[in-house]
């Protein structure tokens, strides 16, 4: 009886390895036998290495990765080794919240852009991990390149994974397509937002596309004209009106707010939360039609605000498995300095109005 042969051993940095297919593999195709042979190496790599004459079966070349298989084939896999990546590397400090040889947790800054493009050709987080991994990056998809497997806007701040390896980059990208529907992923985000959502918990779902109007924005278009996007929100504060009075009875002004997604789409909480009348501080796209409710903010709180530039976003938790050791990971970020003070200048002035109606109340 023949055995299952072993899986072959991983490829670091190039290299030629043979594999021989067993009985199993007679009708499966040729690159899910690699991808199972090769679990250090995506399957949408091996497909491309296919393509470009990199595999041997039998001693001849295989161009389809979709080649069905007899069995007992002596497959011989070509991995050059992973050339430079096109960004540079720069040294740009990073906040580092976990690092293995796999993958790297960062808490980002507000203003740093995550991957280079048009307008951002440098000075990108791509380009600080290029030059702090070095030499760790294996090569994603043949190019020693971190792997991005989500963003978060330029102006939102906190927690990111990238993959080091491509399997890390393979394992994250599951998760991730799969948006937590298994348990593995878990996000979570700090907003401020103005006024208060009518329930303290809900859920807001509401297909995402493009903007026919903008091409900038996102939009909220008919199920089915869009991307599935779905999220859910909790309020965990509310603030008074700056100007209000024991007898006031207007309702408060903002409220700071935890939501956790449930997809990830370009702009998603922004678009959301706008959507159901109360979009984020400061959000210059999606929130131009608020900023005249600044002025009813405590004079502190305006000033904080003004200074504040950016969306009041904050990825403030992140949970997943480890790709490679299958361990569940989970971290937590502060809010930053700017949306701390913002936060403590509200406060104050939710404080000055309860005491104003204790008085009223003794008088």
């Amino acid at each position: 009886m023949d055995s299952e042969p072993a899986p072959a051993a991983p490829l670091a940095e190039g290299g030629v390895i043979t594999h021989v297919t067993g009985v199993d593999a007679k009708g499966q195709r040729l690159d899910r036998i690699l991808a199972a042979a090769l679990p250090t190496i995506s399957r949408s790599r091996l497909q491309a290495l296919i393509r470009g004459g990199q595999v041997l079966a039998d001693g001849t070349a295989v161009a389809d990765p979709g080649l069905k298989l007899r069995g007992g084939e002596t497959l011989v896999l070509t991995v050059p080794p992973a050339v430079a990546a096109d960004p540079t590397g720069e040294t740009i400090p990073l906040s580092v919240a976990y690092e293995d040889d796999h993958l790297i947790v960062i808490d980002k800054p507000a203003g740093l852009v995550v991957h280079p493009a048009a307008g951002h050709e440098s000075g990108t987080l791509v380009n600080a991990l290029i030059a702090h991994c070095g030499d760790s990056l294996s090569g994603i998809g043949g190019v020693k390149r971190p792997g991005i497997v989500h963003r978060l806007d330029k102006d939102t701040s906190g927690l990111l994974v990238v993959a080091k390896t491509d399997a890390a980059h393979a394992g994250l990208s599951e998760q991730f397509a799969a948006h937590g529907a298994d348990g593995r992923l878990e996000r979570a985000y700090i907003a401020l937002v103005w006024g208060v959502p009518a329930r303290v918990k809900g859920v807001v779902d509401a297909a995402l596309s493009r903007s026919a109007h903008n091409r900038v924005k996102i939009a909220v278009v008919p199920e089915g004209a869009g991307r599935h996007a779905v999220t859910h929100y909790e309020v965990m504060e509310t603030f008074a009106d700056g100007e209000a009075s024991a007898s006031d009875t207007n309702p408060p002004v903002a409220s700071l707010v935890r939501l956790v997604l449930e997809t990830g789409r370009t702009h998603q909480i922004r678009v959301h939360m706008a959507h159901i009348g109360h979009p984020l501080l400061q959000d210059p796209l999606y929130g131009r039609g608020f900023r005249t409710r600044a002025a009813r903010l405590p004079e502190a709180a305006q000033d904080k605000l003004a200074t504040l530039g950016r969306q009041a976003l904050h990825a403030a938790e992140l949970g997943f498995e480890h790709p490679v050791t299958g361990k569940s990971l989970r971290f937590q970020s502060h809010l930053p300095a700017d949306l701390e003070e913002l936060i403590k200048s509200l406060r104050r002035a939710t404080a000055r109005k309860v005491l104003a109606r204790g008085r009223g109340r003794h008088n």
